[in-house]
């Protein structure tokens, strides 16, 4: 891999690090029975950085086209609805 994969949006509204879209470092992928955001926090208050440009941290979905070696192959990715899924997730 020779870049990481950024957060192109989010519209989980819900999420402490949505601030016009993901302002977290960095986020994981994983889920059980869906491809999610595994950094997704209802907390009540605003985190993160001042802008948002977050980017994969890691991707545990082995089960994803685009895992490659527990991160993401893409350029970016999406996030969205309420459960903060990976719009991008792609079964083998």
């Amino acid at each position: 891999m020779s870049s990481v994969t950024k957060i192109s949006s989010c519209t989980t509204t819900a999420c402490a690090f949505n601030n016009d879209g993901c302002t977290a470092f960095a986020v994981n992928v994983g889920g059980n029975a869906n491809a999610a955001c595994t950094t997704f926090s209802t907390v009540d208050l605003r985190a993160g950085l001042a802008g948002a440009d977050a980017q994969v941290g890691a991707c545990k979905r082995l089960d994803c086209a685009h895992n490659e070696d527990l991160m993401c192959g893409l350029a970016d990715i999406s996030v969205s609805g309420d459960a903060a899924l990976c719009d991008s997730y792609e079964a083998r």
